[in-house]
Order: C-alpha cells, then structure tokens, then sequence
C-alpha cells in the first residue's frame, strides 16, 4: 500500500488546527490539489460524516466522497473513501508541540497513488503528491498564523 506522510509545526494549538482542518469545506483553502470541497449534509460532525469534492492530480481531475471513520478531536481524524476512482485513506494526527501542534497528514492509497494513470506511474505520483502534501501543510501552517481563530 502506497504511503505518503509529511508533518510541520503550526504556531497554534491544537485544537484550532484540529477545528480547522476538520472542516470539509477548508480543505480546499489548504490543499492546492482540491479543488472543491464540502461536507454532505447538516448534521455535526464525527465518525460517519461524509465530505465530497474533486481533486486535480497531475492534470487528471477526479470527484470523491469519504467518510469520518475515527474522530478523537483534538488528537485525530481518519477519513476512507467511499466513492470515486481512488481507494484512499486520509488521516490527520496532531501532539503539542514547541508551543503549537505537529500536524501529520498522511495518505494510504490501497491501488496506488497513480492508480489513475496506471502502475508504473506510482513512483513518480508518489513523489510528486509528497512534495504536494508538504507544501500544502507549510501553506496551512502559514495560512493559520496569519488567520487565527478561523
């Protein structure tokens, strides 16, 4: 199973990091490969919700929806897809740290990242959606200090 994990310090603690990227709807503001985003219905949210969206990977567009499968605020939360092209699973981990929280974001993808392009394509998707995912935290992390309380 192709794994992507990628952590930054966030100068908040970390229960706003945690309320902030819990929200489908932020996902987008944060992820330069997401597109749109949302969570279905109005319910609150915990294990069982559901978000959709669509994400742009390597100039191939495509729409998902996952579900919350474990939600321990402020420690962590685990999101599995339910639909889409992709069998993924995205899970957020946050611990204190040097005042704010470390943030781990990190992607299991059961047919491999490039399984829209093919096997042989998931080394170089891999690599591409680390650098991705990395740029994405610091771009949070900078986005969090600059809009506190969002």
């Amino acid at each position: 199973m192709p794994v992507v994990e990628e952590s930054v310090v966030v100068a908040r603690p970390p229960q706003e990091v945690f309320d902030f990227v819990s929200k489908f709807q932020n996902v987008a503001v944060f992820d330069s490969s997401v597109t749109t985003s949302e969570q279905v219905g109005d319910g609150p949210l915990g294990v069982g919700t559901r978000g959709r969206g669509t994400s742009k990977v390597m100039g191939r567009q495509f729409d998902w929806t996952v579900e919350v499968t474990e939600f321990d605020p402020p420690r962590r939360m685990v999101s599995r897809s339910v639909e889409g092209k992709l069998d993924f699973t995205i899970t957020f981990t946050l611990e204190p740290a040097d005042g704010g929280a470390r943030l781990t974001q990190r992607i299991d993808a059961a047919s491999g990242l490039g399984g829209v392009f093919g096997k042989l394509a998931d080394p170089l998707v891999e690599r591409a959606q680390g650098r991705t995912v990395r740029a994405n935290l610091e771009t949070l992390a900078e986005w969090l200090v600059e809009h506190p309380q969002t």
